[in-house]
């Protein structure tokens, strides 16, 4: 026993807690295949670049920076770097120096990128629907909804970006 609570087999963490960790852990990890799954069979695109295109489609002008988009995501610099120039090969996207420094780089959704945007999206939501919000009761969602912008709100994420 640890104050009062029973230990687990990871350290510093009583059962419930190992338990609870265990549970949100293997979901969040299974649920993250089946999307990714779906968006591969679906939309010929990985998870990770519907959540990029999606995030870009949603900026005011379908324009963002380097650092935007990584901060959004967040997805470490070289990963990004990455990403967009495949999606730019494919014509989803374009990148170019940021007009006002020339310094850093900003991608821009094409109209392309737009579209399998939108298509890739109903199919995200579809699935999200299924197999998270269905799952769910309201007070349920509600709680996963709040404890996790807890969480969120307390990491700090580093990101090395380079903007090229």
């Amino acid at each position: 026993m640890v104050g009062g609570r029973t230990a687990g087999d990871m350290p510093g963490l009583d059962i419930a807690e190992q338990r609870s960790w265990q549970n949100y852990l293997n979901a969040a990890l299974r649920m993250y295949a089946v999307l990714n799954i779906e968006m591969l069979e679906k939309h010929q695109l990985p998870l990770s670049d519907v959540r990029l295109l999606h995030v870009l489609n949603n900026f005011p002008d379908g324009t963002a920076r380097m650092r935007e988009l990584a901060e959004a995501l967040p997805a470490p610099g070289s990963r990004l770097t990455r990403q967009t120039r495949r999606l730019e090969a494919r014509g989803l996207l374009r990148r170019a120096a940021t007009p006002d420094d020339g310094r850093g780089v900003a991608a821009t959704i094409t109209d392309e990128g737009r579209a399998v945007a939108e298509e890739a999206t109903l199919t995200y939501a579809q699935e999200v629907r299924t197999n998270f919000i269905g799952r769910l009761s309201r007070s349920q969602i509600n709680a996963m909804r709040n404890g996790c912008r807890r969480i969120t709100q307390s990491l700090k994420t580093p990101l090395a970006l380079d903007e090229s």
